[in-house]
């Protein structure tokens, strides 16, 4: 009964324990909206670019593409593990407005918009054609125009509060589009000052896919005119093929099986007149094909994770701290229980008792009030833009929208049982020195 009486007293009585929760508690808040914030973060940066990709890319690198892509598209549609397929034809090009002589660097991404929804999430990235995505690359105001998908950011720009001001209809505006179209061997097709193939495309729609080198650099073009533009010869080629799996269909899974696929199809292909641009051509989950993109937010969760678990480590020495002082202000107690025949592991297990109380106690403070401030922290960031322009990330320049503020189950768990171990590993020098402290050094009035 007293391991519960002795440390409900100190932890009521003596105000110094009051330090100890409050810093528990402090840290507890801090780690909780960070990791809470970062995590949300890169949890939706994740997301994103798994829309933008589908499940799985097969495809290269090289701006010649590869050939014979529809022979391998009808032996993915055949297989009964897939959902959707879609070719892509990718490469750079610059792009002019009509009304202006300012050229912008672009990547033309050519596809078909119905097959391209199937495999990917494009379909929701699209403001004006979201609900009649297969004609997305008709302009509303005259349908017979060959149409362009822009980057958001191309096109609109963004407010203070990450937000966009859309017209009712796209307007008309025409882009001339300039690209040089490359050989299967990777020469110009064309010599001299007709290397260029230039052709005007008229605003239909805009992708806002939450990628920011997506939106101001992509513009999406109709597969065939992608084709024509930036593929030269006879052999129709492509860049990559993006692929979506069947719901109850693994990540691993599936890819290993698109991999199989490859590897047949590249057998069947040996001999073939262009079977050399097989070579480079690589089957990625979209974790891998995206990982140029995720790989610098994980490494910033990591860092992130690290420097605030150095700052979780200052609440051992807090409570270390603590209890040596409690200890020594405490010594003629301990002399008391020891002498009445309480043990040394007794003693220990009194003031580890302690610890958990205050780790407890303060954690849950911190845990509470991290929640409370996590439930309106967009709120407390638009109050503080109002009165103050303060924000936490410039929306003008950063991609985000509403600060992330769920509270994963996982995450707290692992403070709350971090923050015990903590407390408890701080208190356990101090409690083992109080453990091995003799009576009579304790209780003697004077030393002889």
């Amino acid at each position: 009964m007293y391991k519960i009486i002795i440390p409900t007293r100190y932890l009521l009585k003596r105000r110094i324990t009051y330090f100890a929760v409050m810093a528990v508690a402090l840290c507890i808040f801090i780690v909780l909206v960070v990791m809470t914030v970062m995590t949300g973060l890169v949890s939706e940066f994740k997301q994103k670019n798994h829309r933008f990709a589908g499940d799985c890319v097969v495809g290269t690198k090289s701006l010649v593409g590869f050939a014979y892509y529809e022979d391998f598209i009808e032996m993915l549609e055949r297989a009964d593990f897939i959902k959707g397929v879609s070719p892509v034809i990718k490469s750079h090009a610059l792009i002019r407005r009509r009304d202006s002589e300012r050229y912008t660097r672009v990547e033309i991404m050519g596809i078909d918009p119905a097959m391209h929804s199937l495999a990917t999430g494009f379909a929701e990235t699209l403001y004006y054609h979201k609900d009649d995505v297969s004609n997305a690359f008709r302009p509303a105001y005259d349908p017979n125009l060959p149409g362009c998908i822009l980057g958001i950011d191309l096109e609109l720009q963004r407010d203070a509060q990450s937000e966009y001001t859309y017209q009712a209809s796209p307007a008309r505006v025409g882009y001339s589009i300039s690209c040089l179209p490359l050989t299967a061997k990777g020469a110009l097709a064309q010599a001299g000052t007709d290397m260029i193939d230039t052709k005007t495309f008229y605003y239909s729609d805009n992708t806002h896919s939450g990628l920011p080198r997506v939106d101001i650099s992509a513009v999406y073009l109709p597969f065939e005119q992608a084709q024509q533009l930036c593929m030269a010869g006879a052999e129709k080629r492509a860049n990559a093929i993006h692929i979506r799996f069947q719901p109850n269909v693994t990540l691993e899974e599936g890819c290993s099986k698109v991999a199989a696929i490859w590897q047949n199809f590249r057998q069947e292909k040996t001999g073939a007149d262009l079977a050399y641009l097989l070579d480079n051509v690589t089957v990625q989950s979209w974790r891998s094909y995206r990982r140029e993109s995720i790989a610098p937010m994980e490494q910033e969760q990591t860092v992130m994770s690290v420097m605030f678990g150095f700052v979780a480590i200052t609440t051992v020495f807090v409570v270390q701290v603590v209890f040596y002082m409690i200890i020594n202000h405490k010594r003629k107690d301990i002399g008391i229980l020891k002498s009445i025949g309480v043990s040394d592991f007794d003693v220990l297990e009194l003031f580890s008792g302690f610890a958990l109380l205050v780790g407890v106690l303060g954690s849950g403070i911190g845990l509470f009030t991290g929640w409370v401030f996590l439930v309106k922290i967009n709120r407390i960031e638009d109050w503080l833009f109002e009165r103050f322009g303060f924000q936490l990330w410039d929306r003008t320049i950063y991609a985000i929208g509403e600060i992330p503020n769920r509270v994963e189950l996982k995450v707290v768990v692992a403070i709350f049982l971090s923050a015990i171990a903590a407390c408890l590993v701080g208190a356990l020098l101090p409690s083992w020195k109080a453990a091995r402290q003799r009576p009579v050094e304790t209780l003697q009035v004077n030393p002889l």
